[in-house]
């Protein structure tokens, strides 16, 4: 059996579809991470051979403000599950973000850069990181720019602006790639599958700026919004971000066979999927 911690979420429910009767989604209000005893209790009843913890405090600036939160969620939550999942001969997948990088590099990010978190987000998850490896048999998967069928995030954003203004301003300076999670829970699935340890990058292939990526979804979606590039700096957010966090994802190919799909493909997928 396959745990999923997060179900709800919008990876967590692409996981869920994806694995089918493999799979056993796990809801916050029945284990929550940050208690010990509930991961405990959970875990040792199901006793699965996997668990794939898709839970996380994503509001980066939020963040920056509840800093106790983040790090009981992203950090502690991680030690959790890493003790139990250790203890009953489990894989512990831990989903983590470029937002561990400085962004300072220039070129794609290797598993092995360094790491130098801007942010108490990407602090948080470091944290995450570090503790999911006290379980030996650990998978590190670092992605980024995520969006899906089931949750907040930029498409469905600017789909809803498009359809409010007649133009928009959007950052230019920083550049990533944009994943769609339904391909991310495929990548998984391919590291799983292939019993992968360690730490990898998974993301669609390509890059593109958030400018280059709302003009992409106005483009694709048929709208005649206008997009204005504006720095990070104009933007004004309480949390830094790093400016360039492409993730090199040449060792999910070679290790596990699985070749992401380019993040325009991708978008025209799922504006496709959310008509159906």
């Amino acid at each position: 059996m396959i745990v999923i911690a997060g179900a709800r979420g919008m990876l967590g429910h692409d996981l869920v579809a994806m694995y089918g009767s493999e799979a056993r989604g796990v809801y916050h209000d029945e284990m929550e991470i940050t208690s010990p005893a509930s991961v405990a209790r959970v875990l040792q009843e199901l006793r699965p051979r996997v668990v794939i913890n898709s839970v996380a405090y994503t509001d980066v600036d939020g963040c920056e403000t509840d800093q106790d939160r983040a790090f009981q969620v992203n950090g502690e939550g991680v030690l959790n599950l890493a003790r139990v999942t250790a203890e009953i001969g489990a894989k512990l997948v831990q989903i983590s973000t470029d937002y561990v990088f400085d962004g300072s590099k220039g070129t794609p990010w290797l598993e092995d850069d360094p790491v130098n978190p801007l942010s108490v987000y990407g602090r948080s998850k470091l944290a995450g990181e570090e503790h999911a490896r006290l379980n030996p048999d650990h998978l590190i998967i670092r992605t980024q720019w995520l969006y899906g069928l089931h949750g907040k995030n930029f498409v469905e954003t600017m789909l809803r602006l498009g359809q409010e203004k007649d133009q928009i301003g959007v950052v230019h300076d920083q550049i990533g790639s944009p994943t769609w999670t339904a391909d991310l829970a495929l990548a998984i699935r391919a590291l799983v599958d292939h019993d992968c340890r360690g730490t990898y990058h998974a993301a669609n292939a390509g890059s593109c700026s958030w400018c280059d990526f709302a003009t992409a979804i106005f483009a694709e979606a048929g709208l005649k919004t206008v997009v204005n590039p504006i720095t990070t700096g104009e933007l004004g957010r309480p949390a830094p971000r790093p400016l360039y966090s492409v993730l090199d994802c040449g060792k999910l190919e070679r290790d596990s066979g699985f070749v992401p799909q380019g993040w325009r493909d991708a978008l025209k997928q799922y504006l496709k999927a959310r008509r159906q």
